[in-house]
């Protein structure tokens, strides 16, 4: 009889505890009403402030469209130019040497490397100490730690670099063969990481820097029949963006990323006359000094992304948002082609 009452105990106590729990739970329901309500208010407060931060910036960009930034000194600056033996490279050299840079011309052509600095000597003589010429093929890692060592060794430490050698020309990108993968792509992204590995720490350690890439419009859109160039400039707009963001992760403010997309067809050059335009007065051509100014100006500003010329830019953001056949139609009333004699 007893042993009969003590199985019942548990029993009992486990029916008590059934009634019991709900109860607790009851009385814990104004607690999780008060949780969602303040991870509610905590949401409109954070979409409210980033409605009203897009609108500022939205607005700080317009107003930068009307009233550009002031450009910054590039006096004290040591900049490096890779590709400067001929084109907008060049261009880039002897603007940078007027404005009062110690210039690094890096380019794998020794003899038209060479003729760059000559004329720049010739034209300010002045300014003759502050030239270095290095010969270099930036697709060879090692030839690029090598050049890293020379450049601090003879000049001191790369504050800005421009990346101009991933260019291809008007003449390159109707005559050759888009199979040539390896090329492609040692030259417009394999260098790029390798005078990054080579120069970028110390801007990092430094806290200061300028990283400027030169790419093809094809960064903003496909080029026909030139899939590896497109491809390869899509990489280069991907590593832009992605230095930027380690740059903001690592709070390395005064290093600056621009990415300038250039529409090969635009730079007046021997090769001109075998261009077709689709609509010239909107296109046109200007010639590698001009096009230069423009990215000189840009970098001065500290723009992260520009085109040559500068309403391009508009129209490739534009073909990302624009449903597949509307971009289809922009891109045929926009295409250029090729008159051969």
């Amino acid at each position: 009889m007893n042993h009969d009452i003590e199985n019942k105990e548990p029993a009992r106590s486990y029916q008590n505890w059934l009634t019991i729990l709900p109860k607790s739970l009851r009385l814990l329901y104004p607690v999780r009403m008060f949780l969602q309500l303040y991870s509610i208010c905590v949401l409109i407060w954070d979409v409210s402030w980033l409605i009203l931060y897009s609108i500022y910036f939205i607005l700080k960009a317009a107003k930068e469209l009307l009233l550009p930034p002031p450009l910054k000194s590039v006096s004290k600056e040591v900049v490096m130019v890779v590709g400067c033996g001929r084109g907008v490279g060049k261009e880039i050299v002897k603007i940078m040497a007027m404005l009062g840079a110690t210039v690094v011309c890096v380019d794998i052509n020794k003899d038209s490397n060479n003729l760059t600095v000559m004329q720049i000597k010739q034209m300010m003589p002045y300014k003759s100490k502050k030239i270095h010429s290095f010969t270099c093929d930036v697709t060879n890692h090692s030839d690029v730690i090598k050049l890293a060592n020379d450049i601090k060794n003879e000049v001191g430490n790369i504050t800005m670099m421009f990346h101009c050698c991933g260019i291809p020309s008007p003449r390159s990108l109707l005559t050759e063969d888009p199979r040539n993968l390896n090329k492609t792509f040692d030259l417009a992204i394999m260098s790029q990481f390798w005078l990054l590995d080579a120069f970028l720490p110390t801007m990092i350690k430094n806290n200061h820097g300028h990283i400027v890439a030169l790419t093809s419009v094809a960064g903003l859109s496909g080029q026909k029949e030139q899939l590896p160039l497109s491809v390869s400039q899509f990489a280069v707009q991907g590593l832009a963006e992605s230095l930027l963001e380690e740059f903001r992760i690592n709070r390395k403010d005064n290093i600056h990323v621009t990415i300038i997309h250039i529409y090969p067809f635009i730079l007046n050059s021997d090769t001109a006359a075998d261009i077709r335009l689709r609509i010239p007065s909107y296109f046109g051509t200007i010639k590698a000094r001009l096009a230069a100014q423009c990215i000189i100006d840009a970098v001065r500003r500290n723009y992260i992304e520009v085109s040559i010329p500068k309403h391009l830019i508009f129209i490739g953001h534009l073909l990302r948002i624009l449903p597949r056949q509307a971009t289809i139609m922009i891109r045929e009333m926009l295409d250029t082609g090729v008159d051969f004699a």
